[in-house]
């Protein structure tokens, strides 16, 4: 049966009307609904590399699609042996931001403060040694957290507290990383989850950003091996049994701002390509 122009012309427009509305065009290739358009990478990934050569480290990365990097310290401090001001000129010029970095706060913590804020950083972190505490060193832990967080305000930046498994695992019938978000002051103190302890603790991790909306700011992305009964046994981005996909629009819905890779071991690879896939991974994630 054959059709006036002017009726092909009145269908063609509706079923263009049609596509335009439907639902399902989220999901044709190219769309970018949903999709994590800047997220980092924490450089310990790559540490055997970055820390023989940074620049040179830093320089790889930056093909990866990584647009925010996360540090951490060492002799060098967490500038690396640089000056803050040629880091930052540095991670500029390959278009990247430098946007935190783990610290120790036992030392010239508040030189670290006032340096990072001049160069734009966004957090200063502590990540706490992992051994399970008693829930009084807790609450210590807790007080000194605020005085940093005090230190961090008064320089322009903020900071952070990245947890282990322990804080998520019973003492006394209470889990300590309650007492640690319940102690800390919400306009001094943000968290840090790594997604892979909580669940490495038997927790799951949407219900901890549901129960604190919008105190967990920054995660680390982080896989675990299928099947593993190993404390840690990290592997590439979506080749192991968390489903990141989930997790992080729920994440998403309760505040995160910062969304960074971290993978410590390499089953059959190498920290640079592990660095690549996990890059790969996070670019086809839709939350």
């Amino acid at each position: 049966m054959s059709l006036t122009r002017k009726k092909f012309i009145q269908l063609s427009g509706t079923l263009a009307g049609s596509l335009v509305l439907s639902p399902s065009l989220k999901h044709f290739p190219g769309n970018e609904e949903g999709k994590l358009k800047t997220f980092g990478l924490q450089l310990y990934t790559i540490r055997d590399i970055f820390e023989k050569d940074p620049k040179a480290a830093l320089k790889q990365i930056a093909t990866f699609g990584y647009k925010q990097i996360e540090g951490y310290e060492r002799a060098g401090g967490i500038f690396w042996g640089m000056k803050n001001t040629e880091f930052k000129k540095y991670t500029d010029d390959l278009g990247m931001s430098f946007i935190s970095s783990h610290c120790d706060i036992e030392k010239e913590f508040e030189r670290k403060a006032n340096e990072a804020a001049e160069v734009d950083m966004k957090y200063l972190i502590y990540n706490w040694p992992y051994s399970q505490q008693t829930m009084d060193e807790y609450k210590k832990k807790a007080a000194l957290f605020n005085k940093c967080g005090e230190t961090c305000k008064k320089a322009g930046i903020r900071f952070a507290y990245h947890n282990y498994e322990s804080s998520f695992q019973l003492v006394d019938g209470v889990y300590p990383h309650d007492v640690l978000m319940k102690e800390t002051d919400s306009s001094l103190v943000d968290h840090q989850m790594d997604i892979y302890w909580v669940v490495a603790a038997g927790q799951d991790p949407e219900e901890w950003f549901k129960k604190y909306p919008n105190r967990f700011r920054l995660c680390h992305i982080k896989d675990r091996v299928k099947g593993t009964t190993k404390r840690e046994d990290t592997c590439d981005l979506g080749t192991g049994s968390i489903d990141f996909s989930k997790i992080l629009k729920t994440a998403k819905q309760n505040g995160m701002k910062y969304y960074i890779a971290e993978q410590e071991h390499y089953p059959n690879s190498t920290p640079l390509k592990s660095a690549e896939a996990d890059a790969e991974y996070i670019r086809r994630l839709r939350i």
